[in-house]
């Protein structure tokens, strides 16, 4: 099932209710207790500055020692969430393709001697020259994008990279697993459109499209300024000389526009934001693959020849009054037409959205506010912000704007993520009303299935905890016998 992403209230509600249940299932120690501190940091009043502060709201009705212990002892399942995720409705784009954008963002640790498995971090600064390493946790994240202006998208799978592991090998192996995932859940099917992956010029985007040339993808990537491609070799060039053909024509420098010649497809696009938007496409044009680095180990003797479209997009303007520079993109897949080429630079521009929610998870949500010593602690905080942010994706349409007095009212539809999050406890709101009515109803079906056992503790995910039993086996991180299960019906939505 994909619902468009204006879909109406009461069907986003019915995936929202049915994915909080589900979600309950993915834990298996310390569930009520993480339960109720998603709740604390999803209907928090302002930011998560430390990691104390979601044991002060009403919805987290235990004392600050069972947050620590939660985030310590706990254990959720991340394949069963994975597969969760990738269930929920898929938004897409205007032409109906699934736009994935993957990108790392770095957790900062500098201060965490103790802690294992830490790198340094390549932090951006302001002005020349001012780049920084700094310690810490890098993530992988894997967003499907939105259309239009916005500032939402819908985070997929997040992976902690470790010493030994390769960004672009990682990132493969991860885009993969959730393509898998989207197309086993019926998001797409034969005959769709291949699926778009926009990435930023940090990634190797010949290596990724070559790790992914197996599936319905395509790749599209920014380019440094300074780098050179080759065009194919001319038929009339290949036997002049004796000796080994050549493999590489002429030379195209993206700094030198006297070895561009002429574009073959040239469009220009009038925006509200940046005037004309003027883009110029080269076709069949292939980087030059040297055994260096990835390519250090390629089985095959002769290095591959992977021929993509290259796009140099201009601007007449940019906001604050800034000199706007060219970007050059690289795509996967050659011989395309003057609309695919504008849907190529409009889709990398939506990739921007995926920066503004880490912004999000940072500031607003605390992903890095707490100083957790352990990896897995830390993965696992990652896992329930990722649970927060897609729960305000889901009740987004159902939410009245809480606004500032200084604030312009918006439209429900173009409400941010944060004042999503402001409104989600007031004004009675419809998806308030949701989330507190999942509990309730959730736990008169488990005690109508069960028969009501004597001393049972209701939980507020949708179950019900059981009483202690003497001699009975009890899960790791939380003493009794293991909780019963809520029977919930079959969703279709799901995917299996």
């Amino acid at each position: 099932m994909s619902l468009p992403v204006i879909a109406p209230a009461g069907a986003l509600l019915d995936v929202l209710s049915r994915f909080r249940v589900e979600f309950y299932e993915c834990l298996y120690a310390r569930a009520d207790a993480l339960f109720e501190l998603i709740d604390a940091v999803l209907c928090k009043d302002g930011p998560v500055k430390t990691r104390v502060e979601p044991s002060l709201p009403a919805e987290h009705r235990r004392g600050h020692g069972a947050l620590y212990q939660a985030l310590n002892a706990g254990w959720i399942e991340p394949a069963r969430l994975r597969r969760l995720l990738g269930s929920l409705p898929m938004p897409r784009a205007v032409d109906g393709r699934i736009v994935l954008a993957v990108d790392v963002s770095n957790w900062l640790r500098p201060d965490a001697e103790t802690s294992p498995d830490r790198l340094f971090c390549h932090i951006y600064g302001r002005g020349r020259s001012k780049d920084q390493f700094i310690p810490g946790w890098p993530c992988s994240f894997v967003a499907v994008l939105e259309s239009g202006r916005t500032s939402w998208c819908r985070l997929l799978d997040a992976v902690r990279l470790g010493p030994a592991d390769d960004a672009a090998a990682v990132a493969a192996a991860q885009l993969r697993e959730v393509i898998q995932r989207t197309i086993t859940a019926g998001h797409w099917r034969e005959g769709d459109p291949d699926l778009l992956i926009v990435a930023d010029a940090g990634y190797d985007l010949a290596r990724l499209a070559s790790l992914l040339a197996d599936l319905p993808v395509e790749v599209c990537g920014r380019l440094r300024s300074d780098r050179v491609l080759a065009r194919d070799q001319a038929p009339d060039n290949a036997g002049t000389r004796p000796g080994r053909p050549r493999m590489h024509g002429a030379p195209f420098s993206l700094a030198k526009p006297a070895t561009w010649g002429d574009a073959q497809i040239e469009t220009r696009s009038e925006t509200t934001r940046y005037g004309t938007a003027t883009a110029r496409a080269w076709d069949r044009l292939h980087p030059r693959l040297t055994r260096r680095s990835a390519w250090i180990e390629a089985q095959s003797a002769e290095l591959p020849i992977l021929h993509g479209l290259v796009v140099r997009l201009t601007v007449e303007r940019l906001p604050g009054g800034r000199d706007p520079a060219p970007l050059w993109l690289w795509s996967s897949r050659p011989g395309a037409d003057p609309s695919h080429v504008d849907q190529l630079w409009q889709a990398y521009l939506r990739r921007f959205d995926l920066e503004h929610t880490f912004r999000l998870l940072r500031q607003t949500l605390g992903w890095t506010a707490p100083k957790l010593r352990e990896p897995a602690s830390a993965a696992m905080w990652t896992w329930l912000i990722i649970v927060v942010h897609t729960q305000l994706w889901l009740a987004r349409s159902a939410t009245k704007d809480l606004r500032r007095p200084w604030e312009r009212s918006l439209p429900t539809d173009k409400l941010t993520p944060a004042r999503v999050r402001r409104g989600l406890p007031g004004h009675g709101s419809a998806a308030w009303r949701c989330l507190r009515s999942v509990a309730r109803l959730s736990c008169v079906c488990a005690l109508a299935h069960t028969g009501g056992p004597s001393g049972a503790v209701p939980s507020r995910s949708g179950g019900f905890r059981p009483p202690e039993v003497p001699g009975t086996p009890s899960l790791p991180g939380r003493g009794g016998a293991p909780r019963a299960r809520c029977p919930t019906p079959a969703a279709p939505w799901l995917g299996g």
